[in-house]
């Protein structure tokens, strides 16, 4: 099966945030689900699902926390959703004190 990309949304809300966002996605069938936040340097922060996860409509909240619980500062991250080890969305969302 070739990999439909279109078919992946991925979204956060509000964005601008402070102090947290909500990432939403959709997978079209049961996969093995990742979503990290990336710096703008492309350093991973923080990994928020790394899981096998059913289809449909999921949302996960960020709160603004590297993986060791320490807030990060205002600025530009990415957050990249990859289906069983492919990437197949990133997006950017911006994070304001």
């Amino acid at each position: 099966d070739e990999l439909q990309i279109t078919n992946y949304e991925l979204s956060n809300y509000p964005n601008p945030f402070n102090p947290t966002t909500t990432i939403k996605f959709s997978l079209q069938n049961d996969s093995s689900a990742n979503i990290s936040i990336y710096n703008i340097k492309g350093q991973k922060i923080v990994t928020l699902l790394d899981n096998q996860i059913t289809e449909g409509t999921h949302s996960i909240i960020w709160n603004g926390k590297d993986d060791k619980c320490n807030p990060v500062s205002s600025g530009v991250y990415y957050y990249k959703l990859i289906i069983d080890n492919k990437i197949v969305k990133m997006k950017k969302c911006l994070l304001l004190k």
